[in-house]
């Protein structure tokens, strides 16, 4: 079911929710965070599919926030709830002038009572995420490097880093964080001498993959962005060298991976990119602190050397 609220303000917003759930049934009680989307104009929609499909792990309020600073001063909502929300309740602001002039107003009065608050900017997030007037008021703070990446980014995210940031391009790595460390808790048990990281040249992750190995195992790191025409998205592989020979993990495709190891034969490993909905779901699954992301985005991305070639794609 979907409510139009035309020229409306918060606190109409608000009574409209209470209403909603009386008249509807629709239950708030077993709601556990609100979550906060904010984005621009035409890019909602997609960030709001995500969130309702995690919903269904995570029950949730979703608050999507749409402003513009040059139109009329007005405030147009729309709450979603039953089919057309997931297991969650969906409000969607669109603030324009004066009325947009403070975010956190704006959902405050929104959000539910008693329950954590996730922020999440699925574009363009703030330079200073948790001084920006909605990571204020979250306990998780979540942006997204690979959109527009350049690398100078991941330097300022290092440099302004509070407990409870996070990104999703750190988050895309779990797979290959696991698939690495399962490989290196098997005999032999060498150590690791070198490592060498290869990926997309718009894949942020690829850099940090390679700042998350080079600050755990405390070793040279060799990484370099492929061209488009190379490899297209994501990471393309991650060599491990060790006494015996090395450990080779590396996509043919964008789907799957092939793991060679010495003395064994070669297996196939689907590892897809990870979906919008599965990287917003793992990080709804803990509210606290991401202290491993706060170590290698402020510590392991400035010990690594520079790639040795090529150049990232700013889209």
């Amino acid at each position: 079911m979907i409510i139009d609220l035309p020229e409306t303000t918060v606190s109409k917003v608000a009574r409209a929710l209470v209403s909603t759930r009386e008249e509807g049934g629709a239950v708030a009680l077993g709601r556990v965070l609100t979550l906060v989307i904010a984005t621009d104009s035409g890019r909602e929609e997609d960030a709001i599919e995500a969130a309702n499909d995690a919903s269904r792990e995570h029950p949730m309020r979703v608050i999507v926030l749409l402003t513009d600073d040059d139109a009329p001063a007005q405030l147009d909502a729309q709450i979603r709830v039953g089919g057309d929300a997931g297991a969650s309740e969906v409000v969607v602001l669109r603030a324009s002038g004066d009325a947009a002039s403070n975010e956190e107003s704006l959902v405050t009065g929104l959000l539910l009572p008693d329950a954590p608050v996730v922020v999440w900017w699925p574009d363009d997030a703030p330079d200073d995420p948790s001084a920006a007037p909605l990571g204020r008021i979250a306990q998780r703070r979540i942006t997204d490097a690979s959109t527009g990446f350049r690398p100078a980014h991941l330097d300022v995210l290092g440099e302004v880093y509070e407990p409870g940031d996070t990104d999703l391009a750190w988050t895309r790595l779990t797979r290959w964080r696991e698939q690495l460390a399962a490989v290196l808790d098997q005999p032999p048990y060498e150590p690791v001498t070198e490592v060498e990281v290869m990926g997309a040249s718009s894949s942020p992750s690829t850099a940090l993959l390679a700042a998350w190995l080079r600050s755990s195992l405390d070793v040279p790191v060799r990484w370099r962005w492929m061209p488009a025409e190379e490899w297209s998205e994501g990471i393309k592989s991650v060599r491990l060298t060790r006494a015996s020979g090395d450990i080779l993990l590396e996509r043919s495709n964008p789907e799957i991976a092939c793991l060679t190891q010495p003395g064994q034969p070669a297996h196939d490993l689907v590892l897809p990119r990870r979906t919008l909905r599965e990287c917003l779901a793992e990080e709804l699954r803990r509210l606290d602190p991401d202290l491993l992301y706060g170590r290698v985005i402020r510590e392991g991305w400035h010990l690594l050397d520079a790639p040795e070639s090529g150049e990232p794609h700013v889209v």
